[in-house]
């Protein structure tokens, strides 16, 4: 990833600062992305390892400082955290699972209301899925089957029953930027500070 920023330094002032906004996205952005579900539920401490790589991206684009807050930066170029990109794809994979749309080896995602135990019951009004029951193994609470259904309980109907794919990652992500509320982005930077402050006593 050094060698990706290190040439967009170099062209930085040759190219239209929409162009180079491409090309961070294009070089930074896509790696970022790529095969981000797999990664959700990471400890805080490794998640920030990928939110400081976003971070950068966001500071070369506008020509920010590591001092400069980074928030406004990334609500201008409508970039969701890390955090957030990581669920809106398990958000995304798990909508395209349970539309026919996915690899079947990431399915079947059953509903409760499906359940033949379950159709009298109070639950079986509610778009719940089945979550597969892990014993004591925090990786095994990350795999898709056990993470997709913990994530599609907490969004409201409005984004689930969007009738469409394009509809559905439009009112996901609105609903993504909405959660991050302003104590959760003071927790955040303050989590941040400290542990630049810990880079630089070791260093």
């Amino acid at each position: 990833m050094s060698c990706c920023f290190a040439a967009l330094r170099q062209v930085r002032r040759c190219v239209p600062a929409s162009t180079f906004q491409s090309l961070v996205q294009a070089l930074v952005i896509s790696r970022l992305d790529y095969s981000n579900g797999v990664v959700i539920g990471l400890p805080l401490y490794l998640m920030w390892r990928l939110q400081s790589v976003l971070n950068a991206a966001a500071q070369l684009i506008f020509g920010l400082r590591r001092s400069d807050n980074i928030s406004d930066a990334l609500i201008s170029l409508h970039w969701l955290r890390i955090s957030e990109r990581i669920k809106f794809k398990v958000a995304v994979l798990t909508y395209n699972v349970l539309h026919g749309r996915a690899p079947s080896y990431l399915g079947p995602l059953t509903f409760v209301a499906d359940l033949p135990s379950r159709r009298n019951l109070r639950s079986s009004g509610t778009r719940r899925l089945v979550q597969p029951r892990v014993h004591r193994s925090p990786v095994g609470s990350r795999a898709f089957p056990v993470a997709s259904p913990q994530l599609w309980i907490i969004l409201p109907l409005e984004v689930t029953s969007a009738p469409s794919l394009e509809i559905f990652r439009r009112r996901l992500k609105t609903y993504l930027v909405h959660t991050i509320i302003p104590g959760n982005i003071l927790a955040l930077t303050l989590f941040y500070c400290f542990i630049a402050l810990l880079h630089l006593l070791t260093v």
